[in-house]
């Protein structure tokens, strides 16, 4: 009784003080790309929250999304959302997985080349 006690304790306290997954980086063009602005990401309620500031810009690319990943390449299931604007705020969701959590950049992805257009490290 006593350890199963004690694990459940210790279960708690791991999840009330892990960090959130959340951050905010600058992009760097890829690819030969021009891309710049501020990213911030934020993890509530199971859901994750990419927003682009009003710095973002890109300078055009055929089939970019918004992606989550590591190493300039999108996680399983990373790939989010079809770029709204190569320019301004923007704001995309999706439900919080263990992949994307486990992701340390924002890639502005190319899916007919498969290659990152813009890259923000988001944490270390």
């Amino acid at each position: 009784m006593f350890q199963r006690t004690f694990l459940a304790a210790v279960a708690t306290v791991l999840i009330i003080t892990s960090p959130a997954f959340a951050g905010e980086g600058s992009f760097t063009g890829a690819s030969g790309h021009k891309t710049s602005g501020t990213v911030s990401v934020t993890n509530e309620n199971g859901t994750i929250t990419i927003k682009l500031d009003e710095s973002f810009s890109l300078d055009s690319a055929p089939d970019a999304y918004v992606a989550l990943g590591n190493a300039s390449k999108p996680t399983d299931g990373g790939i989010l959302e079809k770029l709204e604007s190569w320019t301004g705020e923007q704001s995309y969701s999706a439900p919080a997985t263990a992949a994307l959590e486990e992701a340390s950049e924002v890639i502005i992805w190319c899916k007919k080349y498969a290659v990152p257009l813009g890259v923000a490290k988001i944490r270390q």
